[in-house]
């Protein structure tokens, strides 16, 4: 009888067993198959962009001016507006996420304030960057009747700082609270053991966050028509509008004249291997944070 029974047991695990093997062999093949089509669209896209975009790289492309119809040019005064652009609404981003993720992390934490604040962030984060695009163009454009380098600088600082608000956060909170125990058992007082413990050990992870807001604005397109728009000519004025890559990508790709069109890849390559670049210093970066 107990013999029986034992039996029974054991074909019962060896059924379940079965059943797990199963469900984990069929778990991993569908896996396999989605991490397949999500490669094959990825290198799909990047040789389409290569092979369209590599014929018109030349060293005109980063030395004249984006040319009118027909004639050869670059995307010279298109490249300096983006990194402009992209420089100032980084310095606008990055201080204030850094600081509001201090906040949530180190003085926050579980408070009314710090929630609402966490759940603003969450909506902004998933907001799409047209939305943002209009809201500065209703705010700003629409109110000083002018398209502006700092409208569309101020549109990408929006989309940039729940980035960097979440990355800090998290990264502040993997400092170990023994780190914190220590610096308050000598005598240090909050401030100095955020600013000398918890900043110093989270500095290359919130390094990473601001690189990855670099890497997300820099080809935003959306918000850029409705706030700096384009500019033919060279101008480093914030105050007017300014030339910038994506909208200039955008424009000339959809414009009927094939050395446009082919600027236009050019841009797209470049932009490419720019957010390439970008990603991977953010993982060396992260990596070595890690160690």
């Amino acid at each position: 009888m107990v013999a029986s029974t034992k039996g029974l047991i054991r074909e019962n695990e060896l059924g379940q067993f079965k059943k797990r093997k199963f469900k984990n062999a069929m778990l991993m093949a569908a896996s396999i198959l989605a991490t397949t089509i999500g490669l094959f669209f990825l290198v799909w896209i990047l040789f389409t962009l290569l092979e369209r975009g590599l014929g018109s790289m030349s060293m005109d492309l980063v030395t004249k001016m984006t040319p009118p119809p027909g004639s050869d040019g670059g995307l010279l005064n298109a490249i300096v507006g983006s990194l402009l652009m992209i420089g100032v609404s980084t310095l606008i981003a990055a201080p204030v996420g850094v600081i509001a993720g201090i906040y949530l992390a180190e003085y926050g934490k579980k408070s009314k304030l710090a929630n609402t604040i966490r759940f603003i962030n969450d909506i902004l984060l998933s907001a799409p960057s047209i939305v943002v695009g209009l809201f500065i163009y209703t705010v700003i454009v629409a109110t000083f009747q002018q398209f502006s380098a700092w409208a569309g600088s101020l549109a990408l600082a929006i989309i940039a700082m729940p980035i960097i608000v979440r990355t800090t956060e998290n990264m502040l909170l993997l400092v170990p609270t023994e780190m914190r125990e220590a610096a308050y058992g000598m005598g240090a007082s909050q401030r100095k053991t955020v600013f000398t413990v918890s900043l110093v050990a989270a500095r290359n992870g919130i390094l990473t966050g601001i690189l990855l807001a670099i890497a997300r604005i820099s080809g935003e397109t959306a918000p850029l028509l409705f706030t700096a728009l384009n500019n033919q000519f060279w101008n480093l004025n914030m105050s007017q509008p300014m030339a910038n890559l994506p909208v200039v990508i955008f424009q000339y790709a959809m414009s009927p004249y094939e050395n446009w069109q082919g600027i236009a890849w050019a841009g797209a390559v470049l932009i490419t291997l720019a957010v390439l670049t970008l990603n991977i210093a953010t993982r060396i970066i992260f990596r070595q944070s890690k160690g």
